[in-house]
């Protein structure tokens, strides 16, 4: 089998899917490559990898997706690291700044804010340095381990995943394993083998990554939900016809 180029994200949330990657013998045959969600995202669109852990509001875009393996980025409430950040109530807020690093994250709060919230704000898309600017009525969507830091930043916190879940009653799925071809069944099985390997061995990932900014054990097994259920299915489905209806 020829090497698959295989797109994951540099966030904490990945570290049990990708746990196993160099201690199975898969790791044999994959070439992986690191970046934050809308660069792997945008490496998928280009062809420049076959498969990657991308945001899934990006699967209208590709003329061939393939949702791949039974595990994904979601969660069935909280989810912790994927909000609204502000030092002010939600009703007080005014501008929202869009993560630059996202795209599913930032068309659910879009989402939200209209349909759950029933909010019009002034929203803006964010340069790297956007966190510096949340304060007063200028609140900050927020994403992967720079939200964890932040939690202890700003005094509110809206947490996308439990919005969507108060607004929907659906888990949310924010990332999957998408390739933009069809792959060897073979390796699909292989790779869903390493996502179960390392999901067996939380402890393990949790060791290997000190994090005292949070409880890791929690986030891994209380905010993140790792398998692609058929409700996780029933809220991407949901979530992705109003991207293709709203863009």
């Amino acid at each position: 089998m020829d090497k698959i180029r295989v797109g994951a994200v540099s966030y904490l949330n990945t570290k049990p899917l990708l746990y196993g990657l160099n201690r199975t013998v898969l790791g044999d045959h994959i070439e992986i490559r690191e970046d934050y969600p809308a660069r792997v995202a945008q490496m998928l669109l280009d062809d420049q990898i076959d498969v990657g852990l991308v945001p899934v509001a990006i699967i209208p875009k590709l003329a061939d997706p393939h949702i791949i393996t039974n595990y994904c980025i979601g969660t069935e409430g909280e989810v912790a690291s994927v909000g609204i950040f502000s030092e002010v109530p939600m009703e007080e807020i005014r501008t929202v700044l869009l993560d630059y690093q996202s795209r599913t994250s930032v068309r659910l709060a879009r989402l939200l804010l209209k349909e759950y919230w029933k909010k019009e704000v002034i929203i803006e898309h964010a340069s790297e340095d956007f966190r510096s600017r949340i304060n007063g009525t200028t609140a900050g969507v927020v994403i992967g381990d720079r939200a964890l830091e932040q939690r202890s930043l700003s005094p509110c916190m809206y947490d996308l995943g439990a919005a969507w879940k108060a607004h929907t009653g659906l888990p949310f799925v924010f990332a999957a394993w998408v390739a933009n071809k069809r792959l060897p069944v073979s390796f699909e099985k292989d790779f869903s083998a390493v996502n179960a390997y390392g999901l067996a061995h939380i402890p393990e990932v949790v060791a290997a990554h000190p994090y005292p900014v949070y409880d890791l054990l929690h986030y891994y097994t209380q905010n993140i939900s790792y398998e692609l259920t058929d409700q996780k299915r029933e809220g991407l489905a949901r979530f992705l016809d109003w991207v293709r209806l709203n863009g």
